[in-house]
């Protein structure tokens, strides 16, 4: 957790000590200033996320109730398909043995990014996280709700694209939001906003 935290930076220890910033002015001076921009980028952290739970509860929902038990719905001929299926795995029906220690991972990323968010500074990461908040939270809310069990839950998977294995909208949110992380890194960008070049 404490490494998880020195990485996202603590932009709002910044002056805490009273201490001058290196420009010689007082660290701590633009603070009020800071603090507002910090609230807007938490909010949109859990806009973003709770957007993406509801998207995916609510497909799901509309899944097991109007798709599962039945034939497949044909979206693009023989590209992508509609096939309600349960997941016991991780995404994308991968480690089937491993419920409940998916289950823990999932639960341990939402706590983190719970504990982070007030020190997030930049919008880029903040859609990121929330996707990544968002997709965790869909699919942690399967492991606890659905059969066969508490914490052993099957995630319902729907997409089927043709040669690829059938996932969810939260599993779309979880990916996304990692390949937008690794886009902002590349590209020197760190959740406090502050942009470092290698």
């Amino acid at each position: 957790m404490a490494e998880a935290e020195r990485i996202i930076g603590t932009p709002d220890s910044a002056g805490a000590d009273g201490s001058a910033a290196p420009d010689g002015t007082d660290a701590g001076a633009d603070a009020p200033a800071e603090r507002p921009r910090g609230r807007r980028r938490i909010a949109a952290l859990f806009v973003v996320a709770v957007l993406a739970y509801l998207l995916d509860l609510g497909s799901k929902i509309l899944v097991v109730e109007k798709l599962e038990g039945r034939e497949p719905i044909r979206v693009i001929g023989d590209l992508l398909r509609f096939d309600a299926i349960r997941n016991p795995g991780a995404a994308f029906g991968m480690g089937e043995a491993f419920t409940i220690i998916f289950t823990c991972i999932a639960a341990v990323v939402i706590v983190v990014i719970v504990r982070l968010a007030r020190k997030l500074y930049s919008l880029p990461w903040a859609v990121a996280l929330g996707l990544l908040l968002g997709g965790a939270l869909g699919n942690l809310t399967d492991r606890i709700f659905r059969s066969p069990g508490v914490f052993e839950g099957a995630v319902v998977d729907f997409i089927a694209p043709a040669h690829f294995a059938v996932f969810n909208l939260a599993d779309s949110a979880i990916v996304c939001g990692g390949v937008l992380i690794v886009i902002l890194s590349f590209r020197g960008l760190d959740p406090d906003g502050t942009v470092h070049k290698d």
